[in-house]
């Protein structure tokens, strides 16, 4: 168990880049906000938490795993990781963000997690316009609409 990380998971890798492909920017495990969130867009006032089903109690099946040797304990500091999340789910609404939880069997799911993601966040960015100095097949450029007009690149 001393093996698990808690930062750069497979879920939350999964989930970052899924974001920075459709176009998001975002800072990583902000430290001035409370329980330090996955992902966060600050311009977007919003928050994306990536959750690992066996350590927050998920209700599929591997959130229901139980451990064969003291269960008890793991129970115990599962369910603490429930009300923590609760917790800071509710601190984070209060301070105005709007908080999206991503449960690691999800991840799994890529095109159903993508739409999810798409529905939460608005309206991505689309993409440069040919006349767009930065814009180069394949680079991953985007621009920002800004009105009717594109940002500058």
């Amino acid at each position: 168990m001393a093996a698990i990380r808690n930062v750069d998971t497979k879920p939350e890798l999964i989930v970052r880049r899924m974001v920075h492909k459709m176009g998001y920017r975002y800072s990583l495990h902000s430290k001035n906000l409370p329980g330090k969130p996955d992902l966060v867009l600050a311009r977007l006032k919003r928050v994306i938490l990536v959750h690992g089903c066996f350590w927050h109690l998920h209700k599929c099946r591997f959130g229901r795993v139980v451990p064969k040797t003291n269960a008890g304990f793991w129970l115990q500091k599962r369910e603490a990781n429930v009300a923590r999340d609760r917790r800071v789910r509710r601190q984070l609404r209060l301070l105005g963000l709007e908080v999206m939880v991503v449960w690691e069997c999800q991840t799994k799911q890529s095109e159903r997690l993508e739409t999810r993601l798409a529905s939460f966040l608005g309206t991505a960015p689309r993409a440069c316009p040919p006349r767009c100095r930065n814009a180069r097949p394949s680079s991953g450029h985007w621009c920002l609409p800004e009105g009717d007009d594109f940002a500058r690149c």
